[in-house]
């Protein structure tokens, strides 16, 4: 298959009589197929592939919009917010805008109606609304920081016990078992307590005294961190080890060690690059165990440091009167709904669009 040239001599002479050479014709021939149709022969790269079929998954579009959404308005939380999130008003506590009596009937015996709040005010005047959108950013920051430390700890300590195998993989894998048997929730909340209660009052100058200074520096967040990130590794190193496992014994990497590669370059350049894929699809579904997570610990009064908001601590003020002023739990709530059913939607997309069986299909 390749260039056929033809001899057109369908006009050997000209209109005066004079001959007229024939003209070469070239015609790639792999350009048409069956009945002189053309081929048209698009090849696109795995990542181009996944892009295409992400892009037509609606749900999981619809989930990466809300997402970049959510991080806009964290990143403009001081523009968007109407007042600051601290900012109380006690004359107008629990009072709410008129369109929300329209929509919760049972609060009109008790609230005082102020239209300067779009969802109402709290217990103690601060707008929900503002509180809300500050809320944000503690949630999103979990979802950046638990995949992380996740990722960073579990992939490495997966590919050092995948990788070598034998006594060293036996004997890390028995230390995962072990922190598995502890229930992850409890484990979180033992490490909360610990930490509230050796970093409450710290001696100035000494090693708890800082890490306190920079616990409140960040509204209570470090500890969380650390409480996340203690015990979100250990499912992906299991899951990293398996990945490992199963792509050092390919070809490919069998050539790569035949031809004298190092273990780093084996690792870095031949294995890691083959397994991110399914480790980022996992660590994406983990996310709304994080921010789930995080909301819990401030629900039961062990997450951020008051005033600092967060859509848990939120729903634990509103549930204390949810029968007179609902409006204080539901809103924080649908905050927190939608944050994790948009991130379930872009996992459960990259999940189907990495998958390698689909590869080349609508």
């Amino acid at each position: 298959m390749g260039q056929t040239t033809l001899q057109t001599d369908s006009d050997p002479q000209g209109h005066d009589g004079a001959a007229v050479q024939a003209s070469p014709v070239t015609i790639d021939v792999n350009q048409f197929g069956a009945g002189g149709k053309p081929l048209h022969v698009k090849s696109e790269s795995a990542l181009q592939d996944a892009m295409r079929r992400l892009v037509r998954n609606k749900a999981a579009v619809v989930g990466g919009s809300i997402i970049i959404i959510l991080y806009v308005v964290m990143i403009l939380a001081d523009v968007i917010a109407p007042y600051p999130y601290a900012k109380q008003t006690l004359v107008h506590q629990n009072s709410v805008p008129q369109w929300l009596l329209n929509v919760f009937p049972t609060m009109q015996p008790y609230a005082q109606v102020v239209n300067d709040y779009i969802l109402g005010a709290d217990y103690v005047g601060r707008d929900l609304f503002s509180r809300i959108v500050y809320g944000s950013r503690v949630s999103l920051i979990v979802a950046i920081i638990g995949p992380l430390i996740s990722l960073i700890i579990g992939v490495t300590y997966g590919s050092i016990s995948g990788f070598f195998g034998g006594k060293v993989d036996n004997i890390m894998m028995r230390i995962v078992d072990v922190l598995y048997a502890f229930p992850s929730i409890l484990f979180i909340i033992l490490l909360m307590a610990f930490f509230r209660s050796t970093f409450a009052r710290p001696d100035p100058g000494t090693f708890t005294y800082y890490v306190s200074q920079l616990d409140n520096a960040m509204g209570g967040m470090l500890f969380i961190f650390i409480g996340i990130g203690m015990t979100a590794w250990m499912t992906m190193a299991r899951l990293t080890r398996g990945q490992v496992l199963s792509v050092r014994e390919k070809e490919f990497v069998e050539a790569a060690r035949a031809l004298g590669a190092s273990n780093n370059r084996i690792m870095f350049r031949h294995i890691l690059p083959n397994i991110v894929g399914p480790l980022v699809v996992s660590e994406t579904l983990a996310i709304p165990g994080y921010i789930s997570t995080e909301a819990f610990l401030s629900f039961i009064g062990l997450g951020v440091n008051p005033p600092t908001p967060s859509w848990g601590s939120m729903i634990s003020e509103g549930a204390q009167m949810i029968r007179t002023y609902p409006n204080q739990a539901v809103f924080p709530a649908l905050a927190l709904a939608i944050t994790m059913f948009a991130f379930n939607f872009l996992g459960d997309g990259l999940r189907d669009a990495l998958d390698p069986r689909l590869r080349g299909t609508q």
